[in-house]
């Protein structure tokens, strides 16, 4: 890849991440409506295990050791298990799609916070005005939200998805980076399929209904959700300090919240509107320096 291709592809992957990323709450509604939540994440994972096998197969990659696999493992549990359950629950405990991102947008707070600390990175004082900025603009978006009842309960499960891709994103960059992506997936999704069996075994009743709709939403979620966008994730997440990728998750709840108004009718108003707009020159004020 040449100095221009590289160019154009730092540039476009931000972008196509967000994009992705934000697929996956709208698919979820989808396939949360027809099964189990922690069933229908046993199911895409062990689909996704099943291509990443091929892939593996095909590439032949160098795969990691002991302590590797163990790390993988645990990246894997926090970013796609504790996270995706998180996210499925809240949306199947009728959280809205479009505000189902909302608690996990508040990542960069926690992540600048916590890599500030961990990772040595240093924060400067634009991109702490930033983030501030962003999370300002994610309570203008939720604003008049229900948050008790069953709405309490998926708010709180919105939470747990925040601190494990938060976890998981700097433990990834921590412990993973120098792992082969193809081998160091291959590794998390074998856990995090385990990881949703026995969740869906011990909790649920394992009700699955094959509908068009759900089997169109699983194919997007394990294809392209789970090969494509954390694929690229991981590539931002060794190109790009921690404080950087997080930022992006601002822009997650305003495009899911675009899409779901356009294909469910979920409210969209002035206030909102204006929580998007912040929360876009929040991510352009942390990412100036990169």
């Amino acid at each position: 890849m040449n100095h221009n291709q590289e160019n154009w592809a730092a540039r476009a992957a931000p972008v196509l991440f967000v994009v992705l990323w934000s697929t996956g709450f709208i698919a979820t509604k989808s396939v949360v409506n027809n099964a189990d939540p922690l069933t229908y994440l046993a199911i895409r994972m062990a689909i996704v295990v099943g291509l990443m096998a091929i892939i593996v197969a095909i590439a032949r990659p160098k795969w990691p050791d002991g302590t590797g696999i163990a790390h993988s493992a645990v990246a894997g549990i926090l970013v796609h298990g504790f996270y995706l359950g998180g996210t499925a629950i809240a949306i199947a405990h009728s959280i809205p799609a479009g505000l189902s991102a909302l608690i996990p947008g508040l990542q960069p707070i926690l992540t600048s916070t916590i890599a500030n600390r961990w990772l040595g990175e240093r924060v400067t004082p634009l991109q702490w005005g930033g983030l501030l900025l962003g999370l300002g603009g994610v309570v203008l978006i939720l604003h008049n939200r229900p948050m008790t009842g069953e709405a309490g309960l998926g708010w709180l499960a919105s939470v747990v998805s925040l601190i494990s891709i938060t976890l998981g994103t700097l433990y990834q960059r921590r412990y993973c980076n120098h792992i082969d992506w193809r081998a160091g997936n291959l590794v998390q999704y074998v856990a995090v399929t385990l990881f949703f069996a026995v969740g869906a075994f011990a909790f649920e009743d394992r009700v699955v209904h094959w509908t068009r709709e759900f089997v169109l939403g699983l194919a997007w979620l394990a294809v392209v959700l789970s090969i494509g966008s954390i694929g690229l994730l991981y590539w931002l997440i060794r190109h790009s300090a921690a404080t950087a990728v997080a930022s992006l998750f601002y822009l997650v709840p305003a495009v899911t919240a675009l899409m779901a108004y356009l294909l469910f009718g979920e409210r969209l108003d002035a206030v909102a509107v204006a929580g998007m707009a912040i929360c876009a020159a929040a991510v352009f004020l942390v990412n100036r320096h990169f």
